[in-house]
């Protein structure tokens, strides 16, 4: 015969741990899709952060970088998310305007090639546009070459995607006022336009296109992680844009002590030292063990171009109605 002596014990303790498994804190992080995947950074991050945190650390993948900042401003004050990570500086002052963005309070010592001071966007990594293209092909040498050549490209939408905005800017900062007159000429070399990097980056591997709009450090990841040199970027005499990476933490979150335990985590070496291999750009911090092997070898700009965020803003609607002009010819 059962004895019911214990039975009350028993299920209290039953209650005591499924209320324990119950509080278990959510963090919630939206992110652009490459970032979650299982190349990317998100399942290292996610390991080494819970094992500080105690706590069950959700990444939500948003499409591509662009797209984050429609959702939450689809969202508004109704978004499930505590951290935005995957915005850049061409989006952080629409961004700013929603209101939904609490200052960051990090003190970081960051490694970029710029002054930062924006109290509410954190930078996590850096990088330099640049269209990537087999070893072989013959090079070209600036934005107006390109145009002039026969060379097919495939880029990202502008609308939806970082690098699509990135190129956008690029052209408006090197051609001010004669940008439309480039793009027109552009026209003609993009075989498509994609909604996210990964799908261009793609196409371009599997032949379609002559070259694609990507990174400097896109040839890292061929050289370091399949030991294949066949890949460069190419220089550009106009110089290059750069791109900075930030997240935010989004003020009405639920869990604002884990967020804030996110954000300064974002700067340390244990999620630093994932980027340059995983999300393949410079991090903001660099490394304490360094950048990799192969990294020394990657093309650096002579000139760097960059927008600053109010700058980027201003300019995004003429420039995107340039380019939604030329490539509808």
């Amino acid at each position: 015969m059962r004895n019911t002596t214990y039975l009350p014990a028993v299920a209290g303790l039953a209650l005591c741990a499924t209320g324990a498994m119950a509080e278990t804190p959510v963090l919630q992080v939206m992110t652009y899709d490459s970032f979650v995947t299982e190349w990317g950074p998100g399942p290292a991050v996610e390991a080494a952060f819970e094992a500080e945190c105690a706590c069950d650390l959700q990444f939500v993948g948003t499409g591509d970088g662009a797209a984050l900042l429609a959702r939450l401003q689809l969202e508004g004050p109704r978004t499930d998310a505590d951290v935005v990570l995957g915005l850049d500086t061409n989006l952080t002052a629409a961004a700013r305007e929603t209101g939904l963005f609490a200052p960051h309070g990090v003190d970081a010592d960051l490694d970029l090639p710029i002054a930062w001071t924006d109290a509410e966007f954190l930078p996590f990594d850096w990088g330099y546009f640049a269209f990537v293209a087999n070893a072989d092909a013959t090079p070209v040498t600036s934005l107006q070459a390109l145009a002039d050549s026969d060379v097919k490209i495939v880029i990202q939408d502008p609308r939806s995607s970082t690098p699509g905005l990135g190129l956008l800017m690029w052209v408006q900062a090197a051609y001010g006022d004669e940008a439309p007159a480039l793009w027109a000429e552009l026209a003609d070399n993009i075989i498509t336009v994609t909604p996210g990097w990964s799908e261009a980056y793609g196409m371009f591997l599997e032949g379609e296109a002559d070259a694609v709009l990507s990174y400097t450090t896109s040839p890292a990841y061929h050289l370091i992680a399949e030991e294949d040199d066949s890949k460069v970027a190419w220089g550009f005499d106009e110089g290059h844009y750069m791109q900075v990476e930030v997240a935010g933490k989004v003020a009405g979150t639920d869990q604002p002590e884990l967020a804030d335990q996110f954000m300064a985590f974002m700067v340390s070496d244990a999620f630093q030292s994932v980027i340059p291999t995983t999300n393949w750009m410079y991090p903001a911090v660099t490394p304490a063990g360094g950048l990799p092997d192969g990294f020394e070898t990657l093309l650096t700009p002579e000139t760097s171009l960059l927008l600053s965020p109010e700058d980027a803003a201003a300019k995004r609607d003429a420039a995107l109605d340039a380019w939604r002009t030329a490539l509808s010819q």
